[in-house]
Order: structure tokens, then C-alpha cells, then sequence
């Protein structure tokens, strides 16, 4: 049988193939018995509710499949049918491949987790949480290091303030050769150690729709936290407001401070916020959300504007992940464009080289041009 006809036969499964004229080896007819359960949709059983058929399936596209695969097999199980007791079994649990999607879920189905399934989802969210601390620490701290020292100039700086790489290259003309020894003419510098000389504001969407981008704001909030340079505070938000600013030394702890899901009321957190910015011109704000105010528009509207007015810089983003901007308010999205705050989608690695940006005070939309990114609005 062709690679051809043996692939269409796989995509459109057994009901497409009465006479049997297409054969399949063991291997194929196991890689289609995992994708008819899943994706068969007269099947009235699928996987069914039994433990035992949803982990044997667990197992079997673990087999088949790559790792990007089985994720989005997973999604699509969970979705498709309804597949939460994945999340509600420490057994099952262990046997999903753990991806950002897949933290969003348990983050959001936090509060009905049984207690023997808790420790099983936190090691799951430790686990992500980890490996995207590999993957984004060091682009992060490298972009807002280097940015903060082009933007902070020190003249005379103290020993321990010395930005050693940049002296060194502005002073080899005066290497002194008897000495073996650079003579410096000029020492060059960036801010105390210790001081902060930004404040980032991070304020974050918790409704359903924003599930992947809450865990990527958490994980990059402890990472800018973790710089002394920088003040730090992430603030959550539905219907209430949740500052999780002191909860920034542990990801883990402050993703299960979340509460995913439930209404919107944006101008509330701003209001909130708001009242957090002490020195405008160093700050910078920004807002993740897909615009769906449930609260007073016209106010928030009010408040978005006073903030820029007073100084600080405004970024909206609808998105931090890597699948675009979800449904948006586009209307608000218009008003906000119109007051000339940025509103755009945003992939978790683009978002240091957008800090960077912001905190040298460079153009927005020229770096957004740069990366390609449209202007939404």
C-alpha cells in the first residue's frame, strides 16, 4: 500500500475503507485505534470515564507520537470529551505530557482538584515552571541588563558599579606595555547595585481565554523580580483584584494564587494599579487582557489616559503565547490605539526584547515593525 494512500487512510479512519482494500500493519492499526477514540465523532463511549482506558490511551500516543504531538492530542481530548478526570487522578496525571496549556488547565480547575491529585498538579506546574525558567531567564535578564546600562549613565561610578567590558574597550589605546597594564583615562558605569531604576506593573487577565498567557506573566514576573534593578509587582484580576507581588520569590505558589476564569472588570485592577506608580517617567504598565471589560468602561477609558498623561508608559497586550491574539474587544482596542498606547499580541520570546525597548524609551511601534507585529485597533 502507497505512504500516500496508507496517510488518508489514517486521516479519514475505518468508515472510509469498508471493502478493507487498505491494510494496515500493527503498528498503523494502533496509531488508529488511539486516533479513532479520540477523534471519531459517532463513537458514544470514546474513552470513555474508566481510569484504566484513559491511561492505556495516555500511554499509547506517548508511543506513537512526538512530544508536540501528544500535546496537542491532549488538548483535543480534553476538549473534545470532557476528559477533567485526566486532572482529578494523581495516576493519570503523571502520565500527561505537561505543557503551558496543559498548567493553564489544571490552574484553572484548581479550586475541584481532589486532595490526593494537589501534590501530583503542583509537581506538574513545577515541572513547566522550571523548564521555562531555563528557557527565558537568561534572554530576559541579558535584555533588561543591557538596556538598563545604555540608559543609565554613571560618570563616576564606584568600584563596584564599574561596567568593566565597556571601560575596557574605550581605554585599550592607553594599555601601557611596560606595565602590561590598561591605564584607564575614563571609567564608565551603569546605576547602584541595589537601586531600583525601573518599576514594571503587570497587570493580568484571568479569564478563560488568557489561561496560557497568565502562566508565561507569571513566570517572567519572578524573573524581572529576581533583578534588583527592576521593582517588580504582578497584580491579577476577574471581577476581583489580587496583588501577587509578595509571592514573586516562588512562580509555583503565585500561578496557584490565581483564579482562572469568572467575569472581567478592568477598570477596577487599573484603579488599583494605579495607585502603585510613585515615579511615572521610570514606569512602565503593562495590561494583559483581550479588552473585555465587564466593569465601567468609560472610567477605565478615564484612567487609561491619566496614567499616560502622568507619564508612564502604557503597553497592552492581548496575548503572551505563541497562538496569536484571541477574540478581542476591538472597539476598545480602537480607543486605546487612538490615545496611541500600543495594543498588539505579543510571543513569550519577543517579550524581553520589548522590555528592553521600553525601558530605553525607544519607539514602540517602530520595534513592532521591526518584529512584524500588527497594530491591533
Amino acid at each position: 500500500m502507497s505512504e500516500r494512500l496508507t496517510k488518508w487512510r489514517l486521516i479519514l479512519g475505518k468508515k472510509s475503507n469498508p471493502p478493507e482494500e487498505a491494510e494496515l500493519n500493527e503498528q498503523l492499526e494502533g496509531i488508529d485505534n488511539v486516533l479513532e477514540a479520540l477523534y471519531d465523532s459517532e463513537r458514544k463511549k470514546g474513552l470513555g470515564s474508566s481510569s484504566p482506558n484513559v491511561n492505556r490511551w495516555l500511554g499509547d500516543i506517548r508511543k506513537y507520537f512526538p512530544k508536540s504531538v501528544v500535546q496537542i492530542l491532549q488538548k483535543d481530548a480534553l476538549d473534545r470529551l470532557q476528559l477533567d478526570q485526566m486532572l482529578l487522578e494523581p495516576e493519570l496525571l503523571e502520565s500527561v505530557e505537561a505543557d503551558v496549556e496543559l498548567v493553564g488547565t489544571i490552574l484553572s480547575l484548581n479550586k475541584v482538584l481532589p486532595e490526593k491529585t494537589k501534590a501530583t498538579a503542583r509537581e506538574v506546574v513545577r515541572k513547566v515552571v522550571k523548564e521555562l525558567e531555563k528557557k527565558l531567564k537568561n534572554p530576559l535578564r541579558e535584555a533588561i541588563q543591557g538596556a538598563l546600562n545604555k540608559s543609565v549613565r554613571n560618570r563616576r561610578p564606584k568600584h563596584n558599579e564599574i561596567d568593566w567590558h565597556r571601560t575596557i574597550r574605550a581605554n585599550l589605546k592607553h594599555y601601557q606595555a611596560d606595565y602590561k597594564a590598561i591605564i584607564p583615562d575614563r571609567l564608565y558605569g551603569y546605576g547602584k547595585k541595589g537601586q531600583a531604576l525601573k518599576h514594571i506593573i503587570l497587570l493580568v487577565d484571568q479569564s478563560g481565554s488568557m489561561a496560557s498567557s497568565v502562566v508565561y506573566a507569571g513566570v517572567y514576573s519572578a524573573i524581572l523580580a529576581s533583578l534588583r534593578s527592576v521593582k517588580t509587582n504582578i497584580i491579577v484580576f476577574d471581577t476581583n483584584v489580587i496583588d501577587l507581588s509578595d509571592q514573586l520569590d516562588d512562580p509555583v505558589e503565585l500561578l496557584f494564587g490565581t483564579q482562572l476564569g469568572g467575569g472581567t472588570d478592568i477598570n477596577k485592577a487599573v484603579g488599583y494599579a494605579q495607585q502603585l506608580i510613585t515615579n511615572p517617567n521610570d514606569t512602565i504598565f503593562v495590561l494583559l487582557t483581550d479588552l473585555y471589560e465587564g466593569g465601567n468602561e468609560r472610567a477605565l477609558v478615564q484612567k487609561i489616559q491619566s496614567i499616560k498623561q502622568g507619564g508612564s508608559q502604557i503597553i497592552t497586550l492581548l496575548a503572551l503565547n505563541d497562538q496569536g491574539a484571541p477574540i478581542y474587544d476591538s472597539q476598545l482596542a480602537r480607543q486605546f490605539a487612538q490615545m496611541e498606547i500600543p495594543v498588539f499580541a505579543c510571543t513569550p520570546d519577543q517579550f524581553p526584547n520589548l522590555m528592553a525597548t521600553a525601558i530605553k524609551k525607544e519607539s514602540i511601534p517602530q520595534w513592532m515593525a521591526r518584529e512584524g507585529i500588527v497594530q491591533k485597533g
